[in-house]
């Protein structure tokens, strides 16, 4: 048994290179794809981030809390050098 498929109407070959249902070519245009965010985005993505470097800071030592306090609390130890220390620390975490 064989079919046979007959022609509804005339259907012009597509010529070679040249995609059906494009009329014009790809590029050539000055236009610019952009992404407009809302405010709302911005800050879950803000957000994000902060939890993110949370996630990533090293864990809380109650023994080294307690040993800084105790440091802080004696008078002798926040000298010139201690505070230029943990400034140029502080800053060069914050630059790096």
């Amino acid at each position: 048994m064989s079919m046979t498929v007959n022609r509804i109407g005339h259907v012009e070959p597509i010529p070679p290179g040249k995609k059906p249902g494009r009329s014009e070519q790809v590029g050539g245009n000055d236009r610019t794809d952009s992404i407009n965010l809302s405010s709302d985005a911005m800050k879950k993505a803000e957000m994000y981030q902060i939890v993110e470097l949370i996630k990533a800071a090293p864990e809380l030592d109650d023994s080294r809390i307690a040993e800084l306090r105790q440091k802080i609390d004696d008078p002798s130890y926040l000298n010139e050098k201690v505070i230029k220390s943990t400034a140029d620390n502080i800053v060069s975490a914050w630059f790096a």
